[in-house]
């Protein structure tokens, strides 16, 4: 009859410890599930999806509950096994049942079933949630009772539980970009990245500089101003009187061009075709500036300072490069045009390149938080317009003056094979 008996409680002990696995697996996978992959499940009917979001609603009742039972059935087949552990060797079978049952539900019933819980969270999760369930409408009021306690607790101990948002930060959102590897082809992850970035970017780090906008004065011979307008290489020409703050508006050069094929083209002909401008502050944001031509329906914009002086202009097409890379005609040359690579494997760079897109192309490290060109960055550094054959190391990397011009640096040659990192800064030679 004994016997009997220890066989019964032998399987009862097998049971409890399998239910202990239950739920020690099924508390890792709900909590290790994918929220984002969870509502686009659920968004799709997935009724596993749906039954685990209902749960994860109120996680402190689903881990309430799950504590519940797997406490239970733990303290349930520990008094089992203290059982049959004296029923088999007496005295000393407390101590051995002991032993064997944390090693076992160590193995069997935690460390196996949560490892599995872990790499597999949704196989386990969504039939788990039936069950889950269930016992949640069963023992509803023993788990409503035991977290009202333990809430009263935490209050008595002067803490508030406050719930906690899925919501994710820009650097949250980058890192699931970078670590979606091949779910997201590289392409896609530097778009996204790029718009993440535009809030970074202001418009004066993209923007045509006015020494470099094609534009055409009102005011000089009518010949010249035809020959401007034929020879245009870009679709839209600025047009302004004597200096370019004096700015008038944006032709097209399509409405140009009809009006020389039927001979009305004329300098006030010009004038009536002219586009009114549409004025950017400096320091405005891409992301905002990109909402601004959207919500005004412009395409074009003039950069301006504080004191209303023409710093630059920007288009729509400028921005969007900066997420799709470049798939337009630029106001300027491409930065392959502006770097030559010489036989020695320096290069020459035309000094007026924007420092964000050298960096871009050529993988350097040139700082981006002063001036906005090459060019801007050298004469800060010396402080002065340097002479050609000027020598000098910015950011580790060697420069070398080639050509200066027009109160400007012209052309630069730069050394990156002997590119070090400085511990001391900018250093000149």
């Amino acid at each position: 009859m004994d016997a009997i008996h220890t066989s019964a409680l032998f399987i009862i002990l097998l049971v409890l410890i399998i239910l202990s696995a239950y739920f020690s697996g099924s508390e890792t996978a709900m909590m290790t599930l994918n929220r984002y992959r969870l509502r686009h499940l659920a968004s799709s009917g997935h009724k596993g999806a749906l039954r685990a979001i209902k749960l994860l609603e109120r996680p402190d009742r689903l881990i309430g509950l799950i504590l519940i039972g797997n406490n239970l059935v733990n303290i349930l087949a520990s008094a089992i096994a203290t059982i049959i552990g004296i029923r088999l060797y007496g005295d000393m079978g407390v101590a051995i049942a002991t032993g064997v049952l944390t090693l076992v539900v160590l193995v069997f019933a935690e460390v196996t079933p949560k490892t599995v819980a872990a790499l597999h969270p949704e196989r386990i999760a969504f039939p788990s949630s039936i069950i889950l369930q269930l016992l949640l409408t069963v023992l509803s009021p023993i788990v409503k009772a035991v977290n009202l306690i333990t809430s009263g607790f935490l209050r008595l101990m002067c803490i508030h539980s406050q719930g906690s948002s899925d919501a994710l930060s820009q650097e949250e959102l980058r890192t699931v970009v970078h670590e979606a590897g091949a779910l997201i082809p590289r392409r896609h992850q530097e778009m996204l990245l790029s718009i993440l970035d535009l809030e970074k970017v202001t418009v004066e780090d993209i923007m045509v500089p006015r020494a470099e906008l094609y534009a055409i004065n009102i005011n000089a011979d009518f010949k010249l101003i035809n020959k401007q307008v034929i020879q245009s290489p870009h679709t839209r020409i600025l047009l302004y009187r004597d200096k370019i703050d004096d700015a008038v508006g944006f032709v097209h050069v399509r409405d140009a061009l009809r009006l020389q094929s039927k001979d009305q083209f004329s300098k006030s002909s010009l004038l009536r075709a002219v586009k009114e401008l549409y004025f950017i502050p400096e320091g405005t944001p891409l992301n905002v500036q990109l909402t601004n031509f959207q919500q005004n329906k412009e395409r074009i914009g003039m950069v301006v300072d504080e004191y209303g002086d023409i710093q630059g202009l920007v288009t729509l097409e400028d921005i969007l490069e900066e997420i799709v890379g470049d798939f337009t005609t630029s106001m300027l040359p491409t930065p392959s045009e502006e770097i030559r690579k010489q036989q020695d494997g320096s290069y020459l760079i035309e000094a007026t390149i924007n420092i964000r897109e050298l960096n871009k192309e050529m993988d350097w490290h040139f700082p981006i938080d002063g001036p906005k060109t090459l060019n801007g960055l050298v004469v800060e550094y010396m402080e002065e317009i340097p002479k050609p054959n000027t020598s000098m190391r910015i950011s580790g990397y060697p420069i070398e003056v080639v050509d200066v011009g027009e109160n400007r640096v012209k052309t630069v040659r730069v050394i990156p094979q002997h590119y070090k990192k400085s511990t001391t800064g900018l250093l000149k030679k």
